[in-house]
């Protein structure tokens, strides 16, 4: 198997059709073969049922409600020599895949992200978070959660995604990554085009002084990031009420 795409879901089931159907889409012109792993972190939806139904060709039940846990998991049931991750509510094409392998494939990248774009028209504080991320992700070589690739044995020689954090985990992936490569010359890139396209509900559920005083306290209180109860704003959905 020449890679393996990963995404974890937790109660996921409205995201997954739109996420899966442009992953199978991508998937389908590669000259590689690949595999589709989605992972259940403990969902109380359809979402198992629903990955199964869309194009999963293999659904991982990962019981700790963790986004590193449930990473690992899917990694280690998969079977590629390449591993992507792709969030559940993050949309690709084809020619970022492809990319994405193209790098992999030649000898010269131990991994990589991808430019973040929201989905749709966000207000001001989403377009100055997914600006400024922009700078950050290009200029330190940090790849966004939303979407990762990397080679596998790199993957586990650093032991995947360190699962001692509830935040931030793909911050520290692509550290380890780049540290790993270094002395054998492999580079770690974001790719600028075409950008991944994620969703932008966050800004929906919560205020944005919300949010921003969110963002300010894992930045004032870096060790916030192992602790799920400071890291509830990852984990918590809103309560859907009905009229």
């Amino acid at each position: 198997m020449d890679y393996s795409i990963i995404v974890p879901a937790y109660n996921e089931a409205e995201e997954l059709p739109a996420t899966l159907q442009a992953l199978r889409a991508a998937m389908d012109v590669q000259k590689r073969r690949g595999e589709l792993i989605v992972v259940d972190n403990n969902s109380s939806d359809a979402t198992a049922e629903v990955a199964g139904a869309h194009g999963a060709d293999r659904v991982v039940f990962e019981p700790v409600n963790q986004i590193a846990r449930a990473r690992n998991a899917g990694a280690g049931a998969s079977r590629g020599r390449q591993l992507v991750f792709v969030d559940a509510d993050t949309r690709i094409d084809a020619g970022l895949l492809e990319q994405s392998l193209a790098h992999l494939d030649g000898g010269h990248c131990v991994g990589g992200g991808a430019r973040i774009e929201f989905e749709g028209k966000p207000g001001w504080i989403g377009r100055v978070g997914i600006g400024l991320w922009k700078r950050i992700s290009q200029l330190t070589r940090t790849a966004a959660g939303s979407y990762l690739f990397c080679r596998r044995d790199a993957f586990e020689a650093i032991g995947g995604f360190d699962e001692r954090l509830y935040a931030s985990e793909e911050v520290r992936l692509s550290h380890q990554l780049k540290r790993w490569g270094r002395p054998k010359s492999l580079r770690f890139v974001i790719v600028p085009e075409p950008p991944a396209q994620t969703s932008a509900r966050k800004l929906d559920w919560y205020s944005g002084p919300a949010m921003l005083g969110w963002v300010a306290f894992m930045i004032l209180v870096p060790v916030a990031v192992r602790s799920r109860k400071f890291c509830g704003f990852w984990y918590k959905r809103p309560v859907k009420t009905t009229d």
